[in-house]
C-alpha cells in the first residue's frame, strides 16, 4: 500500500546450471520455480497471490528461467540474459550475479559453491494486473518487482 515494501519467498527452485568461471559465456542456466509455494508470512495474501488476480497457480504453476547469454561482468560478478515466463508471458530479463562465493567440498565430496543474482521486472509486462487505488492517491500494489535468487550450486564427486 504504498507504505512498506512486501517481502517474501517462492517455493521450490530446480535446475540444472552448466557454468565454467573461466568460460562463462559457455554456460546455460535452466530453472523452474514452484509458484504455489509464495510465501509471505501472511496466509491472505499468499492465497490472494495464488488466484488469477496475480499468479493464477490453477493454470501456471510454475514460472521459468532459461538463459540465452552469459557475460562476464566488472568486479568478477556476471551479466546473465535470459527469458523469463510468468503467467506463460515470456519476456528477456537480465540478471546481475555477484561472483561466485568459495567452493569447498562436503562430507561426500561434492564440490559446493554459491552466489545471488538480482533484477527488476514490470508486473504487468507479465500480465499481473490487478490493483487497487487508495483514497487519497497511490496504488496498493506497485508495478515495479525486484527479485534476488540465492543459490547453492553442487558438482556431485566424481564416479569412481
Amino acid at each position: 500500500m504504498m507504505v512498506a515494501t512486501v517481502r517474501g519467498d517462492m517455493g521450490k527452485i530446480t535446475g540444472t546450471v552448466t557454468f565454467d568461471p573461466k568460460q562463462p559465456t559457455a554456460g546455460s542456466i535452466e530453472a523452474s520455480i514452484d509458484v504455489a509455494g509464495v510465501d509471505t508470512r501472511e496466509p491472505g495474501r499468499d492465497t490472494h497471490l495464488k488466484s488469477a488476480d496475480f499468479f493464477d497457480v490453477a493454470n501456471f504453476p510454475t514460472m521459468t528461467f532459461k538463459s540465452k547469454k552469459i557475460d562476464a561482468a566488472s568486479g568478477g560478478g556476471f551479466k546473465v540474459v535470459g527469458d523469463l515466463t510468468i503467467r506463460g508471458v515470456t519476456k528477456e530479463v537480465v540478471l546481475d550475479v555477484e561472483p561466485l562465493r568459495p567452493t569447498i567440498k562436503d562430507q561426500r565430496g561434492a564440490t559446493r559453491t554459491g552466489t545471488a543474482g538480482t533484477t527488476k521486472i514490470n508486473r504487468q509486462d507479465f500480465g499481473v494486473k490487478w490493483s487497487r487505488m487508495l483514497d487519497g492517491g497511490g496504488v496498493v500494489v506497485s508495478d515495479d518487482v525486484s527479485i534476488t535468487i540465492d543459490v547453492e550450486l553442487v558438482m556431485p564427486p566424481a564416479a569412481k
